[in-house]
This record gives C-alpha cells, structure tokens and sequence, in this order.
C-alpha cells in the first residue's frame, strides 16, 4: 500500500469515526432532552395531583374522627351495658334472698336438705 492510500484510508476512517461520534452525541442530546421533557411533564401531572392528596388527607382525618367517635359511643355502651348486667346480677341475688327468705320461714320447705335450691319463680 502506497503512503497516499494510507492517508486516504486514515482520513476515511477519521471521518467515519467522527460521522460515528456526530451521531451518537446528537442521538445522546435528543434523548436527554426528551427525558427532561418528561420529567417535566411529571412533575406537571405530581402537583396537579396535589389538591386530591389534600382532599384525601382531609377525608381520612374526618373519617379517623368519626371513626374515635364511634369508639367513644362503643366504650360508653359497653361500660352501660356491664352496669346493666351488674344491676340485672344484684336483682336476681336479692330475689334470690328473697325465696330463702320466704322457704326459712315456710313449714313445708325443707331449706336444709342437701339438694334445696330456691324455686326459679
């Protein structure tokens, strides 16, 4: 090969090799621009969003409030509802006090027998 043709040679493949590097840089530059524009466009659409985060906060929390409230109310009856039983339990024993009361004095009730319960009426 002649000197001539190595140059050429050498030039050809320099411009090929910066036609190369021409192209891969243009093609880098587009795609980061269309990254950033959608990016972007994200981040648009992220802070449109805002309001219904701020919405939703907001209905959690009044639901997290009704929600304590209706706990509250759960306890209160409940507590109500055990005071209850517990009045319910003091008027049978004092009915119950009652009928042996009542059998004690009764001639015809054997009170003391192994097997006396008060009659459930």
């Amino acid at each position: 090969m002649s000197t001539t043709a190595v140059v050429i040679l050498v030039i050809v493949i320099v411009v090929i090799v910066a036609i190369a590097l021409a192209a891969y840089l243009a093609v880098s530059r587009k795609r980061t621009a269309e990254r950033r524009h959608k990016a972007t466009a994200l981040r648009e659409h992220a802070q449109e969003r805002s309001a219904d985060v701020d919405d939703a906060a907001k209905a959690a929390a009044e639901r997290q409030a009704r929600a304590d409230v209706a706990r509250s109310e759960a306890e209160r009856a409940e507590h109500e509802a055990a005071e209850a039983r517990r009045a319910a339990e003091i008027e049978e024993a004092r009915r119950e006090d009652h009928l042996r009361a009542a059998d004690e004095l009764d001639p015809d009730v054997d009170h003391r027998s192994e097997g006396y319960r008060p009659p459930s009426t």
